[in-house]
């Protein structure tokens, strides 16, 4: 279940933020919302059941991906575009000395829409507040894991890295968020798991939420998008 499966549960019930009735003037107007990790369960756990499922000596997968050159490199230019998934899928499956056929999908096998984000992002979106998914690519063919957990419907704006050439933590693809939004970066609040994207969001005016766990997320979110304007 994804999120245009809550918006479909939503239109016969009773969702929204504590002490926020419809129709009143909230302080934010928006909610921009991380795909791995955020909206999913966590993207550590994935890769830590990935290693398992390879064969893998724990840690190795978080290696080939955040400290091995070849690595960092093709992940880099996947989120931007300049290398595609299967370019992705052949480098970290020699890294990793594992089948590199459709690698994506199983490194990504793991990763569960995490409901309660989800949840609050319809709570928020019921009494107005405009939500987005900006997200860092993982490649979108052969594999799609937005698609595969629901993710491409119920969203005022989506921002995908490899459509905008340009990935977090670059000024440049949150201020396109919030043009896609229609909205200033005062007006919104921005969840991520990786604290390096936060001080450029912040720099446009943004406040952020460092994601960590799910359920103290929500309690941050339902303090700060409950709040009216003066």
């Amino acid at each position: 279940m994804g999120f245009n499966d809550l918006t479909q549960l939503a239109k016969g019930a009773s969702l929204y933020l504590p002490h926020v009735k419809q129709g009143a003037v909230l302080r934010y107007r928006g909610l921009i919302l991380d795909f791995g990790g955020v909206l999913t369960t966590q993207m550590r756990l994935n890769g830590e059941a990935f290693e398992k499922s390879e064969g893998l000596e724990p840690g190795a997968y978080f290696d080939a991906l955040g400290r091995n050159p070849e690595g960092v490199r093709v992940y880099a230019d996947l989120e931007v575009g300049r290398a595609t998934q299967e370019d992705w899928n052949r480098v970290i499956g020699k890294i990793l000395g594992v089948d590199p056929t459709d690698l994506m999908r199983r490194a990504l096998a793991n990763l569960r829409p995490e409901m309660v984000i989800l949840d609050a992002a319809q709570r928020a979106k019921a009494v107005g507040i405009k939500v987005a998914l900006l997200s860092n690519s993982f490649g979108l063919e052969p594999f799609n894991p937005y698609a595969e957990l629901g993710m491409y419907e119920g969203w005022d704006a989506m921002i995908l890295s490899e459509l905008e050439q340009v990935r977090k933590p670059s000024p440049i693809i949150y201020q396109r968020c919030l043009d896609a939004l229609g909205l200033t970066g005062p007006e919104c609040v921005f969840v991520d798991d990786h604290a390096k994207n936060l001080p450029p969001a912040e720099a446009l005016g943004i406040t952020t939420i460092h994601h960590t766990d799910p359920d103290d997320t929500v309690r941050q979110l339902d303090a700060l998008l409950g709040q009216l304007a003066a």
